[in-house]
């Protein structure tokens, strides 16, 4: 199989997150996962999850990558990864977020939607990533968009 892996570098500015998830989905739908597939929204908002997290809490440009079935016959099979990378070597640190709380979410989302992820140094700083089997989000359920319950919507 082949893979495609395209980069967007985001400013430092939370505006920059609605930009990268127009980008996501413009490059999601050239690999063959069309925007209304469950699959495609939930990665979408990982994509929102993890640039919100890179910009808010480091204050510091970011790349966003994507790692994508590089045929789209070949997009209903296969591994798509998304990673953001960011000059803050600080590991991530899940919260928890309790209530009405408005911010404490993103990790805990990215760990339930998400097949796999996790963080690696990269440079000075660090990257986070995360893996959704095709094949397994069409069995699994995952992507259906819900999560522990809540219906979401990326936008």
């Amino acid at each position: 199989m082949q893979v495609l892996q395209v980069q967007l570098e985001v400013g430092a500015d939370p505006a920059e997150v609605g930009r990268a998830r127009r980008w996501a989905r413009s490059r999601l739908a050239g690999s063959g996962i069309e925007a209304d597939e469950p699959l495609a929204e939930t990665l979408i908002l990982i994509v929102s999850e993890l640039v919100t997290n890179a910009v808010v809490h480091t204050g510091c440009p970011a790349v966003l990558r994507m790692l994508l079935p590089g045929v789209p016959a070949e997009a209903s099979a296969g591994t798509v990864r998304v990673e953001v990378a960011d000059a803050s070597d600080r590991p991530p640190a899940p919260r928890h977020a309790d209530g009405e709380e408005t911010n404490g979410r993103g990790l805990e989302l990215v760990d339930g939607l998400a097949d796999r992820w996790g963080w690696r140094p990269e440079g000075t700083g660090k990257a986070i990533w995360c893996e959704i089997d095709r094949c397994g989000a069409q069995s699994a359920g995952a992507g259906a968009g819900t999560y522990q319950g809540m219906a979401y919507e990326a936008v």
